[in-house]
């Protein structure tokens, strides 16, 4: 079998003095598009942040690439080839979608993500280029911070609710395009509350409940049953 792109093993978390996580063990495949489902408080975010260098992590308990990142900060692990999309958006309301866009290339890592192909993954984007970021609906906003993302060329793009707050039929459109970045040979981790988008885009699954790995499998095997019993820990 080849070398996962990611391992996480034995992974613990904090937000000070409390703990979020609990020995959560994941694996991520290179090009594979794994999900971590889970209610509000189950630790996702947790561990989308541990991984990026946003929480600090024991130095062995992540593996990226052949090589342990966990405690290195988030510029360095940037820097290695992940990143984030965050929860909430967040562009820059003083820049234009395009001064946003060309934020996320400050690395001038190699790879295909360019604005030009940015802009043929969201057109909307090329139209709305020279507007201030505040001029995007919130759907076209989060297609801007995950092209933001794609502009690092990235080989892990962590995805944190991506979904959260926006209509199924805009949910729908930015789901579209993972199997585009997929084939370019990025890898992704989705955090969703969303099951069924979640299973529909990810080959595997993992689910947290109380900052635990409740259940892991591939999305086609895991039926709503299983997942209901992890997820509320029933």
């Amino acid at each position: 079998m080849p070398e996962p792109l990611l391992t996480v093993r034995g992974l613990d978390a904090f937000y000070g003095d409390i703990q979020a996580l609990f020995g959560v063990s994941i694996e991520v495949g290179r090009g594979e598009a794994v999900a971590v489902i889970g209610a509000n408080g189950a630790g996702k975010s947790a561990l989308l942040k541990s991984i990026a260098g946003l929480l600090r992590a024991q130095p062995d308990a992540i593996t990226f690439d052949g090589a342990p990142i966990g405690g290195l900060p988030a510029y360095a692990v940037a820097a290695r080839g992940i990143a984030f999309v965050p929860e909430g958006r967040g562009l820059f309301p003083s820049l234009s979608v395009e001064e946003n866009l060309l934020i996320g290339g400050q690395l001038k890592r190699p790879g295909p993500w360019t604005l030009a192909r940015i802009y043929e993954l969201f057109p909307v984007l090329a139209e709305r280029r020279k507007l201030p970021s505040t001029a995007l609906s919130g759907g076209q906003q989060q297609m801007a911070v995950l092209s933001r993302a794609l502009m690092a060329n990235p080989k892990l793009l962590l995805c944190d609710e991506i979904s959260l707050g926006l209509a199924p039929i805009v949910v729908r459109d930015i789901y579209a395009r993972l199997p585009a970045i997929l084939r370019e040979g990025a890898s992704i981790v989705l955090v969703e509350q969303d099951v069924v988008q979640a299973q529909k885009a990810a080959a595997r699954v993992y689910c947290l409940q109380e900052g635990r790995v409740a259940l892991t499998g591939a999305a086609k095997d895991l039926t709503r049953e299983q997942i209901a019993a992890a997820y509320f820990g029933v």
